[in-house]
């Protein structure tokens, strides 16, 4: 980036844990899209009414491309719906702008790194076949959504529930939420029983 990342906390007391978990989130977003020159993360108590004991926790983040307007991504959400982790507006309003900039990299016919960069192991948890979809478990993610397509290594028709895959996610979700990229059949491995 041309210009320093900008922090603010308004209303609210800074974070160091999460301070640190917005400049993850914002090398990642550079990763995406290296053109980007600027950007801004507001966390903040952007209201609170008069009858409501529960403060809402808001996050705004504001990057700036070339030759287009400011991206922005905002979520907000009521304390009591995140248990005080602020780190679910974070990670909403950052998929925001993710999002936003894959669709102007596509537009600018830019490349743009779809995929996480290593496959991870996974377990087919839910089969739907007359459907041409199901899912699939990760340690280190939610069930993942994929399609009869994103099979690779052997047939959508040779998976079982409780079969060892492995998973790369993509980075858009799909129609049920978070999806895989790809799903590669492992050699009829199977979890032990």
């Amino acid at each position: 980036m041309q210009k320093p990342l900008q922090i603010t906390f308004k209303g609210t007391q800074n974070s160091p844990a999460l301070e640190a978990l917005i400049r993850q989130r914002v090398d990642a977003v550079e990763r995406l899209h290296p053109r980007i020159t600027g950007c801004r993360v507001v966390v903040e108590i952007p209201y609170r009414g008069a009858d409501s004991a529960k403060v809402p926790v808001g996050v705004t983040v504001e990057v700036d491309i070339p030759a287009h307007k400011t991206i922005v991504g905002k979520d907000a959400q009521q304390r009591h719906e995140v248990k005080d982790d602020r780190t679910a507006s974070v990670h909403n309003a950052f998929d925001a702008v993710e999002r936003q900039l894959a669709r102007i990299a596509e537009m600018q016919d830019q490349p743009v790194n779809r995929t996480e960069k290593a496959p991870h192991r996974g377990m087919v948890i839910r089969l739907f076949p007359e459907q041409n979809y199901g899912f699939v478990e990760s340690d280190n993610s939610p069930e993942l959504y994929f399609t009869r397509n994103a099979v690779i290594g052997g047939s959508f028709d040779d998976l079982e529930i409780g079969m060892v895959v492995h998973v790369t996610r993509a980075v858009d979700e799909g129609p049920m939420g978070p999806q895989a990229h790809s799903v590669k059949l492992l050699d009829k491995a199977k979890t032990p029983e």
